[in-house]
């Protein structure tokens, strides 16, 4: 890899995916301005408020270079960076970056209080080992495009939904990876783009 792999750090914790990636020994650095772009392989979009992102993408002028950036590099989503690659959201203060074609239902596991962590299979990942997935105010899916590949569901409590989303050299997830020891995810998205 010639460039580190940006984590935007407008708002959430973006550290814990520097963190992550440092652990694989991956360059990393964070990304707030437009110019920064310029240096990165490829982009993760983490967690937090996604109203607050969205306003904050807007104020700093990353808007369209992000979509530029997402023609030829990888972007990574993760709750409510996942949120911001929807094509559509169910709340009109959001402005999705529209890089995987599906509507993002916000706070669809509910609030704060009702996180939790549950174990699903990864469709990648042959060795069969569940991961420990931390749900936080996750998003759901829904109108998901027949284009996009399905990586992962929560079977928990009954429930059959998607929660790994990829497109392309794309991913999205609803829930915080960076919130376990477990590289799995991480590792995966990357090795994806370095062998292509």
């Amino acid at each position: 890899m010639d460039k580190a792999v940006g984590v935007l750090a407008l708002q959430g914790a973006y550290q814990k995916h520097i963190d992550m990636l440092q652990a694989l020994g991956v360059p990393a650095h964070t990304v707030r301005y437009p110019h920064e772009l310029d240096d990165c392989s490829a982009l993760i979009i983490p967690g937090g408020e996604s109203t607050t992102i969205s306003l904050l993408i807007q104020k700093n002028g990353l808007y369209e270079p992000i979509k530029a950036f997402a023609e030829s590099h990888p972007v990574m989503g993760v709750c409510a960076g996942m949120i911001m690659m929807a094509t559509e959201v169910d709340d009109d203060r959001v402005t999705p970056l529209g890089l995987i074609p599906f509507k993002a239902l916000r706070n669809h596991y509910g609030r704060q209080v009702h996180s939790f962590t549950t174990d699903i299979k990864l469709d990648f990942d042959n060795n069969g080992q569940a991961f420990p997935a931390v749900f936080i105010r996750a998003p759901g899916v829904d109108k998901l495009s027949p284009d996009v590949q399905i990586l992962a569901r929560n079977k928990s409590n009954d429930q059959d939904e998607a929660v790994i989303l990829s497109k392309g050299n794309h991913m999205a997830l609803s829930f915080h990876p960076e919130l376990t020891d477990d590289t799995r995810i991480h590792a995966y998205w990357l090795s994806r783009f370095n062998n292509s």
